[in-house]
């Protein structure tokens, strides 16, 4: 992704433009946070098209405050809290696809990244976790952020996350996730 051609593009007001690099640029990684994240591939896409659209709209307002990348994975995981916190939600007709949900599809059906055995197993220790626990560990360990920007991307409306308590949590959290580990024989 090119961030300082998406920045030149917003600044010209082409926020089609800055939209469509930013979700063609970041969306493999977003989607794999997703579906690392939720652990269901349709609550992955349906969090990946919400997360294209809030971009998508949401782009004329970045303000540039944290990196592009990180106010991306902040929008991410909105997305992701939210299809979580909607206890109403139920397949129902889909709405037609807008052009951010349509690239948001193209994104995620050239992804070819398929859960393997291994990744199963993970995937049951982190069923787990809270939410955030599961955010937390995917953000430092599969999409590799600083603390800081993993603090602004977990922080809340007005609640700031200070980045060396959560680097002290995700400590707790891998002696944990080590010692359940254990527990399943899947280290020694």
């Amino acid at each position: 992704m090119d961030d300082a051609r998406i920045r030149e593009l917003i600044v010209k007001g082409d926020f089609r433009a800055a939209a469509t690099d930013a979700i063609r640029g970041l969306g493999r990684p977003i989607l794999r946070y997703l579906r690392s994240l939720l652990r269901d591939e349709t609550e992955a896409a349906e969090a990946f098209s919400q997360f294209a659209e809030s971009l998508w709209t949401g782009l004329p307002g970045f303000r540039g405050e944290a990196s592009l990348r990180t106010w991306a994975y902040r929008v991410a995981w909105s997305a992701a809290r939210d299809l979580r916190d909607q206890a109403w939600r139920r397949r129902g007709r889909r709405l037609e696809t807008s052009e951010a949900t349509a690239i948001a599809e193209e994104v995620r059906s050239s992804s070819v990244d398929r859960i393997e055995q291994e990744r199963r197993a993970l995937d049951e220790l982190r069923s787990s976790l809270s939410l955030e626990e599961q955010s937390l560990l995917i953000l430092r360990v599969d999409q590799e952020l600083s603390w800081a920007e993993i603090a602004d991307v977990l922080a809340e409306k007005g609640s700031a996350v200070q980045p060396m308590a959560l680097a002290k949590r995700y400590e707790r959290l891998k002696q944990r996730l080590q010692a359940l580990a254990k527990e399943q024989g899947l280290i020694e």
